[in-house]
């Protein structure tokens, strides 16, 4: 009994230590203010697309958005590869929170585990609060290599989110406590936006993997993505579309296992030779629906999910695009 415990206990841990990598650098960590940055009072919400820019380690973007539907054009301007995913935090609950609540509670927990004693350490997490297990992801960008744009369509209901990323610095450090990671204030008022007109569609579920008809083909493209259902893989997080183009040098195992975060060399930059990440939609929620835009070039690319096993779950799909 008392061996199953600690596992349970050990499973919560992981799942939440992306989330405690979000809090603590909303409570502690500021984004380097470089003289080439975008300010951030620059950005504001209009009918068109919501700007995202990071030159750093940092989300440039908006405070606060209206719900409903909304375009975000990601600028990734920095020199590491990064993804955006929208928490949304429990209804009244805020990083102030965080703060008060569960900041104190990881951090003696992960002291008890870095000295050697894991057993206490899973069990301090028997005190964080039961709202903080209540956070939903809710969509994003897939990944994005350096010196790239994506553009991804999500609908937001209203609430309180964070913005974050959670891709791994070469020493094993993640962004979000490098400060990548933002607040933002979704209001009851609706855009009246609607959603883009697919050229493709794809579904995605634990059971069936990533599914699509048809050939696709290149130039300007528009992928929709049906969440048929939603679960919490062996890394701890949802699965989600990513998608990569794939140079001939391109190794497709070290790939399926660089997508684990959970593997020690997971999800770490730089990212694996011969890969270019184009975007894609982020983990979201049970039958949601999001939809990213790309422009093809031919050649060979393949859309993958970031878990682990992607090709035992159907989630690792290469096709090539014809001139």
């Amino acid at each position: 009994m008392k061996t199953f415990k600690i596992k349970i206990q050990y499973s919560r841990y992981l799942l939440l230590v992306l989330l405690y990598f979000l809090a603590i650098c909303l409570i502690g960590c500021k984004s380097d203010k470089s003289k080439d940055s975008i300010k951030e009072e620059s950005f504001k919400e209009t009918s068109s697309t919501i700007e995202i820019v990071t030159n750093n380690m940092e989300f440039k973007t908006v405070d606060t958005l209206t719900s409903g539907w909304h375009t975000f054009k990601y600028q990734n301007m920095s020199n590491e590869t990064h993804f955006f995913l929208m928490d949304k935090y429990p209804e009244g609950k805020t990083i102030v929170d965080t703060k008060n609540e569960v900041s104190h509670v990881f951090d003696k927990g992960m002291d008890l585990i870095n000295q050697g004693n894991a057993e206490a350490g899973f069990a301090e997490f028997n005190k964080l609060p039961a709202w903080f297990f209540e956070v939903v992801f809710s969509g994003g960008s897939g990944l994005i290599s350096p010196k790239h744009t994506s553009e991804t369509t999500i609908e937001l209901q209203p609430g309180y989110y964070v913005m974050e990323c959670y891709v791994k610095m070469p020493n094993g450090k993640f962004h979000g406590s490098m400060g990548m990671a933002k607040a933002i204030f979704v209001s009851s008022e609706n855009s009246g936006n609607k959603p883009p007109v697919a050229t493709l569609d794809l579904t995605i579920s634990s059971t069936e993997g990533i599914q699509y008809e048809g050939v696709v083909s290149k130039g300007e493209q528009v992928f929709s993505v049906t969440f048929k259902d939603q679960i919490v893989h062996e890394n701890f997080v949802g699965h989600d579309v990513n998608l990569v183009k794939l140079e001939d040098n391109a190794n497709l195992e070290t790939l399926e296992n660089w997508m684990n975060w959970a593997d020690p060399k997971g999800l770490t930059t730089p990212a694996p030779d011969g890969v270019t990440f184009m975007g894609g939609v982020n983990d979201s929620p049970t039958g949601s629906v999001g939809y990213f835009k790309v422009s093809l070039e031919p050649g060979n690319y393949a859309f993958i999910s970031e878990v682990p096993f992607v090709s035992k779950k159907g989630m690792f799909k290469t096709f090539t695009v014809s001139p």
